[in-house]
């Protein structure tokens, strides 16, 4: 298949327009006029929902009725599982022991088959594969498909109608369907915007790979290690490295104790529920605007994804108050 593209984006927003939720921007009270878009109000509690219903959407539907499956650490699972539910095909998702048992839980609330494995992509990936093998189900990608980034990308169409004089957007970043596909709104339609990927340090394969203008892969020993389990994936996909290296304008990695305040502070002082990775992008503004990462603000408006709000009730607990 062709890369994706911003007339994928529009046609994307329309298949999905009647299930997922358009989600808003929410101004943060910090000195700086900073807004975040709240993914973790969308379908499943996270952006996922709108890759996986634009995949299922975009399917044969003979080949649909048969089945889909996954390897996710847990929310594309969520988003696959409540997309499947809404077409009312079967789903059967490879979730690795690691995930966080809400995530398990919900994922097979929607109704969807589960499967634990262990917290490599190959063990994933093969946890997966016997569903196409055995049921002929279709394997749905986590990221790197251009129906998967059509669908993700939905959510930078809508920032960029809410605020298209934006001057700086900060996007958590695992496998690179999201980032990569904001990329193709934002560049498209607010051209002078700088876009930043976010990272966590102990899981920084991405921001290796853009400065070394090369694909690298970090060991599931090695991403395993952060507290954001939304992106401990291994390694950017095909289709979402080609957009990022040429598009993106840098990459910013925080620290687990950053990632962890973030956190914190969106529960206690925006009375926001949001999961680690979530909290990503405003642990990276704060090291940005302390002057510490090598790439700095542009002055103006900037925004701060939220990828999702599927927190640990144990985590959430610790941290109130």
């Amino acid at each position: 298949m062709q890369s994706p593209t911003f007339a994928d984006l529009q046609i994307a927003q329309a298949r999905i327009a009647e299930k997922a939720y358009r989600t808003p921007l929410i101004r943060l009270g910090l000195e700086s006029e900073v807004y975040a878009k709240a993914e973790n109000f969308q379908r499943t509690n996270s952006f996922k929902f709108r890759g996986a219903y634009n995949f299922l959407a975009s399917m044969e539907p003979e080949a649909r009725q048969r089945g889909v499956t996954a390897p996710s650490s847990g929310n594309h699972a969520q988003g696959l599982a409540c997309a499947a539910h809404l077409f009312g095909v079967p789903a059967a998702i490879a979730i690795p022991e690691a995930a966080p048992a809400i995530k398990v839980e919900r994922t097979k609330a929607w109704g969807a088959e589960v499967v634990r494995c262990g917290s490599s992509s190959q063990e994933r990936q093969a946890a997966a594969q016997y569903f196409v093998d055995e049921r002929g189900y279709t394997l749905v990608p986590p990221f790197d498909h251009p129906w998967i980034i059509a669908g993700q990308g939905t959510t930078g169409l809508e920032i960029a109608e809410d605020l298209p004089n934006l001057a700086n957007i900060l996007v958590c970043t695992g496998g690179g369907g999201l980032l990569s596909g904001i990329t193709l709104a934002i560049s498209e339609l607010c051209p002078k915007a700088q876009i930043i990927g976010v990272e966590p340090e102990l899981a920084a394969d991405a921001t290796e790979s853009f400065y070394k203008k090369q694909r690298l892969s970090w060991s599931a020993q090695d991403t395993a290690r952060t507290l954001a389990d939304g992106v401990r994936t291994q390694e950017l996909g095909h289709y979402t490295f080609e957009i990022i290296k040429k598009r993106v304008h840098g990459f910013v990695t925080v620290s687990e104790e950053a990632i962890l305040e973030a956190t914190r502070w969106y529960v206690n002082e925006a009375k926001v529920v949001v999961e680690p990775t979530g909290a990503l992008t405003l642990a990276a503004f704060h090291k940005m605007q302390r002057g510490e990462a090598d790439i700095k603000l542009k002055p103006g408006k900037t925004v701060l994804l939220i990828s999702g709000g599927n927190i640990d009730p144990e985590l959430l607990k610790s941290l109130i108050g």
